[in-house]
């Protein structure tokens, strides 16, 4: 196979594998795709596992804090990086047959304010495990710049959509949602507020189970206004973007606390769609066209609160062609490679970097003989 360093000033398409682990725990995606850094050639085969719920709790013991364990990075790498492994097999595919893992991690802390965000996750490990070369750390030079990190698919938003007419929005509903606007050479990106995240940590501490499946909970509750005006009094809503947030950046608790279970996973649903609400003041234009990801797209309680706050159409992203519970995991195959072709990962309109900004840090696979460009 030739070398990324044979390849890397080139316009070659590599064969890139994506890894994502999302604000919203539900575990590991991952996606193979074809791509020069600019267009996308093919989608090969994906994978998808949810966590066991004794490691999701793990996870979230370390939610909110600036460092994690090395054992716990140690084995979120090599669950990750056997999972990769997986993915091969069951396709008849080796590590020689990918180029590059793009290698996400799971976001921990993110606080740009203060130039530090933490996605957990062991490159040269992962480096090492797979024997592919792997592109990590994929926030950090964004943030050290003094941007905000977040959100960072927009660039694969717009090379997916260069045949689709705009104004056009592409909402991820993930743990938090994020907007990508697109007009023409216009992109514009910020974090909405709150998506699945607060549902979830609802749902599970009330239930026991990890999500409200189908929205069934939330669609049999009434919204309380007052606390749902309580939650929406938030200076982060008035913010110019672009600006992102961390998963638990908007305390609700003592909001919420007294409420049923279902009058709670109604009003957080609606906390949600209003907060998209306050979002669409600050798009350029008006999109003629939704196009939803992330798990909440498969909420058709919220998908319904969405439509009565935007007023156009409201789709899945499957209706043009692309694969919604594997977006995230290609947009990381996405900008590994165009990491490694220095690239920008982030412009000033997506995260509020200076300047157009490449990133990502590489490690190359030691078992590899590597060719000098």
């Amino acid at each position: 196979m030739t070398s990324i360093k044979q390849n890397q000033g080139e316009n070659t398409p590599l064969r890139a594998l994506g890894l994502m682990s999302g604000t919203s725990l539900d575990g590991i995606d991952a996606a193979i795709i074809e791509t020069d850094g600019i267009e996308v050639f093919t989608h090969g085969p994906v994978r998808s596992t949810p966590y066991e719920p004794e490691f999701r709790a793990q996870l979230r013991e370390v939610l909110g804090k600036d460092a994690a364990p090395d054992g716990l990075i140690t084995d979120f790498t090599k669950a990750q990086a056997e999972f990769v492994l997986a993915l091969l097999a069951a396709n008849n595919l080796s590590p020689a047959d990918i180029d590059l893992i793009g290698f996400h991690g799971q976001t921990i802390f993110h606080d740009p304010a203060n130039r530090l965000t933490v996605q957990m996750g062991d490159g040269a490990l992962m480096a090492e495990l797979t024997g592919i070369d792997t592109v990590a750390e994929f926030r950090h030079a964004d943030v050290a710049a003094g941007g905000e990190g977040a959100p960072f698919a927009p660039l694969y938003h717009r090379a997916l959509a260069t045949e689709l007419e705009g104004p056009l929005a592409v909402l991820n509903l993930g743990g938090v949602g994020n907007v990508t606007y697109i007009d023409g050479e216009t992109v514009l990106a910020f974090d909405t507020g709150p998506a699945n995240a607060l549902l979830d940590d609802w749902v599970l501490t009330h239930t026991g189970q990890p999500f409200d499946e189908g929205g069934k909970i939330a669609a049999a509750g009434l919204v309380n206004e007052v606390v749902l005006a309580t939650l929406l009094d938030n200076p982060y809503f008035d913010q110019r973007p672009p600006k992102s947030l961390d998963r638990d950046e908007f305390p609700v608790a003592a909001a919420i606390n007294g409420l049923g279970l279902e009058e709670g996973a109604a009003t957080l649903l609606h906390f949600t769609s209003e907060s998209l609400r306050r979002a669409l003041a600050h798009l350029p234009g008006k999109p003629a066209r939704w196009l939803l990801t992330g798990g909440g797209r498969k909420n058709p309680a919220l998908v319904q609160a969405i439509e009565a706050v935007v007023q156009v159409p409201v789709e899945p992203v499957e209706a043009v062609g692309w694969r919604g519970d594997d977006l995230e995991a290609e947009a990381f195959a996405f900008l590994a490679v165009r990491s490694v072709r220095g690239l920008p990962l982030s412009l000033p309109t997506t995260t509020g970097v200076p300047e157009p900004m490449t990133g990502g840090q590489f490690y190359p696979a030691p078992s590899k003989k590597r060719v000098s460009a």
